[in-house]
C-alpha cells in the first residue's frame, strides 16, 4: 500500500515525523512524505501559500499509485482550498482514503459531501511525537492496511448505523454551506480543543438547531478540552449536560463520551461505514 502525506493547513516541524517511515514500514507501507509538508509562506502558520497546498493535494488524490492521503497534522486553512481542488479532482480521487482530523474535518466533511474516496476521522502524522509509543499513529495504519477494528471508535463498532466525526468548531462553521454532508442516520460524535465551556454551548445550539442535521441518529460527545485558565466563571454545565440539553432539542438520544479528541486517545471513525463486531 502506498500512502501519501501532505499538509492541507498548517505545517510540520522540521524532523517531527522522522519516526513515522520506521512504524509504517512495520504495515508494509510505502510512505511518501511530500516536503510540502515543511513549506512556509501564504501567512498564518500555513505549509505554503493556497495554491501550493491545493496543487501538492491533487498530485496524490488524482494518483491511481496512492492508496491513502494521510493529512500530516491540522491548524486552519484547508477550507480556503476547496476552489482550487473540488473542480480537478478525477476518477482516481475517488477510489482512496482520505484521514485526518481537527482543522481536516472541513476536507472529509466536503469528500463526504461529494462522494469522493473514503474519509476517515483518525490520528494523524503529526501525533507520532505524542508520547505513546506510536500507538495513535499505529491506530491509523492498522485500520488502512489490515482493516484492524482495534484501533476504531469503540462505540461505532456493532451499532448497525454509520458514524461521522467532527471537531464541533469545523462542524459549526460547515453548517448552512453545500460542503456539509448529509448526515441523515448517522450517529454523530463531536469534539473540541481549548474552547470555554460556553462557546461549546454555543455551537451546540447552532448544531441542535441546523435543519441540514435535522436527521442524525444520535449524539456523541468525545474530549472537550479548556483552554488555559484566564478568570472565567464556571459556566455551571458540563460536556455531557450540555449534549444532553441539546440532544433534546434535536429530539435524538445522547448516547455517552467517545474515544476522540485532541488527544491520544483519538480513535479512528471510517466516515458512512457500518461496522459488525465480527
Amino acid at each position: 500500500m502506498k500512502i501519501a502525506v501532505m499538509a492541507p493547513a498548517n505545517r510540520v516541524e522540521e524532523h517531527s515525523l522522522d519516526a513515522l517511515p520506521a512504524i509504517a514500514a512495520d504495515y508494509g507501507v510505502e510512505l511518501v512524505i511530500d516536503p510540502q509538508c515543511w513549506a512556509s509562506g501564504g501567512g498564518h502558520t500555513w505549509a505554503g501559500p493556497d495554491q501550493l497546498r491545493a496543487d501538492t493535494f491533487l498530485k496524490y488524490a488524482n494518483d491511481p499509485s496512492v492508496h491513502a492521503v494521510w493529512f500530516a497534522r491540522g491548524g486552519y486553512g484547508s477550507n480556503r482550498l476547496f476552489p482550487l481542488i473540488f473542480p480537478h479532482l478525477e476518477d482516481a480521487a475517488k477510489r482512496k482514503a482520505y484521514v485526518g482530523y481537527s482543522d481536516m474535518g472541513f476536507m472529509l466533511g466536503a469528500l463526504y459531501a461529494h462522494k469522493i474516496g473514503k474519509p476517515i476521522h483518525g490520528p494523524m502524522p503529526a501525533d507520532v511525537t505524542r508520547n505513546d509509543n506510536g500507538a495513535s499513529v499505529r491506530r491509523t495504519l492498522g485500520w488502512l492496511v489490515h482493516g484492524d477494528k482495534s484501533g476504531l471508535e469503540p462505540g461505532i463498532i456493532g451499532s448497525g448505523r454509520p458514524a461521522a466525526a467532527f471537531n464541533l468548531s469545523i462542524l459549526d462553521a460547515m453548517i448552512g454551506t453545500p460542503w456539509l454532508p448529509d448526515l441523515t442516520d448517522h450517529d454523530l460524535l463531536v469534539e473540541e480543543v481549548s474552547e470555554h465551556l460556553y462557546r461549546v454551548d454555543r455551537m451546540m445550539f447552532h448544531v441542535a438547531n441546523a435543519t441540514q442535521l435535522s436527521g442524525i441518529a444520535s449524539l456523541r460527545v468525545g474530549s472537550i478540552t479548556l483552554p488555559p485558565a484566564d478568570g472565567q466563571a464556571d459556566f455551571g454545565h458540563n460536556p455531557d449536560q450540555i449534549a444532553w440539553d441539546w440532544s433534546k432539542i434535536m429530539k435524538v438520544p445522547y448516547e455517552g463520551r467517545a474515544l476522540i479528541g485532541h488527544d491520544s486517545n483519538n480513535h479512528v471513525v471510517p466516515f458512512g461505514q457500518v461496522i459488525s463486531r465480527g
